[in-house]
Parts: C-alpha cells; sequence; structure tokens
C-alpha cells in the first residue's frame, strides 16, 4: 500500500494531471470529420475533446448557452450574429476554421438559366441561410434584391423576380431530400457532402468565394480568454487538419489560416 502511495505521490510531483476535457457541438457530415481529426491533434497536445453531433442549427448554440457544451463548431459568423440577436445569448467567434462556397442544384437543369418560368425552388429556412441562397440568385441575376449584400435578406427584400420563381422553405437539414420534389435547391455544403454530392461538381452555380461565409468556432464569451480555448484553436489550425482537409474534400472546404 506504502509503495502505490508513493508512486502515486511521485506522479503528481513530476507533474502528472489528467488532460482537460471539453465537449465540442457540430454537425453531422464534413464538421464532425474535421473535429474527429482535431480531437486527434488534440489529444497529443493535452486536450481531451468529446464531439457531440447534432442534426441541425438550431440546438448547438442553445446547448452551448445552457453549458451542455464548451464549444462549437458548425456555422459562419452572420447566422451566430442572427442567432444573438434573437436569443440575447453570450456567445462570441474565437477564430475562422473553414471556407467553402456554397452551391445550388438541380437534378433536373443543367445551368439556371434553363429554369422554367414558375420554377419551385427550396431554401433554408433559417434567416441567414435562406439568405445566402437568394444571395446566390442574386449573384447570378435570377433575381434581384432590396440590398444584395445584406446577409439577413429575406423573400420580402426580393424587388425583381423575371421568372416568377417560387421559394419552399424547409429545414436546412432537409433540403437534400427536396432534391427530388423541386426544381433547384439551396444546400449548405456539409448537408450537401452528407447527402454524397461534391460541392466543386454537381451544383450548377456558386457563391462567391470571399463572402461573409467563413465558418468558425464559436464559445461563451466568460471562456473566451480560457487555456483551453487557445488549446482547441491550435489543434484546429494544425498542418495535420490542413492536410486532411485537402486530401479528404479536395477543395471543397478550404483551411482560413
Amino acid at each position: 500500500m506504502r509503495i502505490l502511495t508513493a508512486i502515486a505521490l511521485a506522479v503528481l510531483l513530476a507533474g502528472g494531471t489528467r488532460a482537460e476535457t471539453i465537449r465540442v457541438g457540430v454537425t453531422g457530415g464534413p464538421h464532425a470529420e474535421i473535429l474527429d481529426v482535431v480531437k486527434k491533434v488534440a489529444a497529443g497536445r493535452g486536450l481531451d475533446i468529446k464531439v457531440v453531433e447534432f442534426t441541425d442549427y438550431v440546438v448547438p448554440n442553445q446547448a452551448l448557452a445552457l453549458r451542455d457544451l464548451e464549444a462549437n463548431s458548425f456555422q459562419h459568423e452572420p447566422y451566430l450574429k442572427n442567432q444573438i440577436s434573437k436569443s440575447g445569448w453570450k456567445i462570441v467567434k474565437v477564430a475562422t476554421t473553414i471556407a467553402s462556397p456554397q452551391g445550388v442544384y438541380s437534378l433536373k437543369y443543367k445551368t439556371l438559366a434553363d429554369l422554367p418560368e414558375g420554377a419551385r425552388v427550396a431554401i433554408a429556412n433559417d434567416p441567414s441561410n435562406g439568405a445566402r441562397g437568394l444571395m446566390i440568385l442574386a449573384l447570378h441575376g435570377l433575381i434581384k434584391l432590396k440590398d444584395p449584400s445584406n446577409v439577413a435578406s429575406t423573400i420580402a427584400d426580393i424587388t425583381d423576380n423575371p421568372k416568377k420563381l417560387r421559394f419552399i422553405e424547409l429545414d436546412a437539414a432537409q433540403l437534400p431530400r427536396s432534391l427530388q420534389d423541386v426544381d433547384l435547391v439551396s444546400i449548405n455544403n456539409n448537408y450537401a457532402v452528407q447527402a454524397g454530392l461534391n460541392p466543386a461538381v454537381d451544383a450548377i452555380a456558386h457563391e462567391s468565394a470571399d463572402g461573409p461565409w467563413v465558418n468558425i468556432l464559436a464559445v461563451r464569451e466568460e471562456d473566451k480568454d480560457k487555456p483551453w480555448v487557445k488549446q482547441l484553436i491550435d489543434a484546429y489550425h494544425s498542418d495535420e487538419v490542413k492536410a486532411f482537409l485537402d486530401r479528404r474534400f479536395k477543395g471543397t472546404y478550404i483551411p482560413t489560416w
């Protein structure tokens, strides 16, 4: 017994401590895949990450605000700002992660010019991602928006719709399933990849690569200066993660560091 106590004391005196554990929320698909790599990198640096997977865009911020998570990695900053404006949650961006020009898809038409009058177009029903879909169409001249750069644009902000496109708003996770039923769908890349689509190849049109839609790591404001936040960022912004992005996604997801 004395021998075991002595060994335990020696370990403590030598600085042997348990790795700190944090819970990081992600949406299924690419964000989850990337976090699995980040988790491995972080483990070698003294940070234990538990990846918590969600199926929608609302719950990960709610879970973070309610202390069921320490961080999340699934959203762009316009979406976070929109959620905060409605909820008052004290959540902040601490780093950027990946960029990826979003696309629109069709099983019926090869170009946007082929869309008939009255075509049905599915977009996300959350404000920022719905705006993202509308901004792609405005960029390519299918519609005009009151302010083409407004990341909170809605269907009500359409000032010209020459093809009389009919818009259907759906939960972002359901958009890939709607491909069979509508003429055109704007799908967030993580859900597109999860559904077996390659945004770089299968989309018939894309948004500009230099838009505001860069993805981020977010934490509660009170935690932003804690040591584990820097550990998380450093693990994400590592050569190992960058190599994985290049190998796995081949330009669909681009590191921002």
